[in-house]
This record gives C-alpha cells, structure tokens and sequence, in this order.
C-alpha cells in the first residue's frame, strides 16, 4: 500500500488550538465561527489583529495579521514598492495591501493536507513571525504613509542599524 492511498483523517480543528494558545496567554479573542478566530496581540508599535482561518476545502491553516494603518490612494503606488522589497527579504508569509480599505496585512498559510496535524510549536511561530514581520516593517510602512518616502527610501530608513551607544 503507498502513503497516497491512506486517509488520515484531522482529528481535531486547528482553530480550537489556537484558541486554547490564546486563552492561556490571556489574550483577547473573538471566534464567532467555528473555523476563524480572531486574536489582539499588543506589540512595540501598534496592536495587531490576528485572525487564524481553517481552510478544510484545501487543509490549510491562514494567518492573516494586520495593524492600523490604512494606506490613502495616492500613496498605494510607492506602498506597492515597498511591499515588493519586503516580500523579496521574506521566506514565510508576505505583505498584502488590503484592496478594499488600503490596510496592510502580513499573510502566510500552513498547509495540513492528509491530515497533518498541527502541534502547538507550531501555532506560536506562525503567530510570532507574523508579529515579528508587522513589527520589522511598521516604521516603513510609516514613512511612506506619513512621511512621503518612496519605498526603497523607507525600507533603507527603517532597516539602519546603529553602532555603538550614545
């Protein structure tokens, strides 16, 4: 008999760990839907919306985590460029500008097909990365928003890295 011809059945909805995860790091969530949970996590620059979504028809698990700060029209241009540095520098997840309001959101999917399941580990660095992503990239975002800047300007601003102290 090979691997393909045996059903592994998911025993259990990822979405249920996640929510467990959150509860005991007291955290607050929404979950209105047995297969999307939505999660604030305070971070250094901004609160972060994490939503966690179970996708049965294709066995994956999407993390979509976003913060606020909704990019005007006339600057969705250069947020494009940005986004695109930064979606170079990433190996999980990439950055997205939400069409519909200009929100930017951090996005990554992990597949479970065959009834993989998913382990708690791996719950917290789903959530972690996308933090940390938001985290890194938020001044840049910043300064082409607020500031202006092109994106190639913002992410060389963003990413300078100090020696030494003052």
């Amino acid at each position: 008999m090979s691997l393909s011809q045996i059903e592994l059945m998911q025993t259990e909805n990822p979405v249920d760990q996640i929510e467990r995860i959150a509860s005991h790091n007291q955290w607050s969530f929404d979950r209105d839907e047995e297969d999307e949970i939505s999660i604030v996590v305070a971070g250094t620059w901004a609160e972060y919306n994490i939503a966690f979504t179970w996708l049965s028809d294709i066995e994956a698990l999407h993390v979509a985590c976003a913060f606020d700060l909704k990019v005007p029209n006339a600057r969705r241009g250069e947020a494009a460029a940005l986004i695109a540095l930064i979606n170079e520098q990433l190996w999980i997840g990439h950055f997205d500008i939400w069409p519909q309001d200009g929100v930017i959101m951090f996005r990554h999917a992990m597949l479970l097909a065959g009834g993989a399941a998913l382990n708690v580990r791996q719950c917290e660095a789903a959530l972690t990365s996308a933090v940390a992503a938001c985290e890194r990239y938020y001044q840049a975002f910043q300064f082409v928003v607020w500031a202006g800047k092109s994106g190639r300007e913002a992410l060389d601003t963003a990413m300078l890295e100090t020696k030494g102290e003052a």
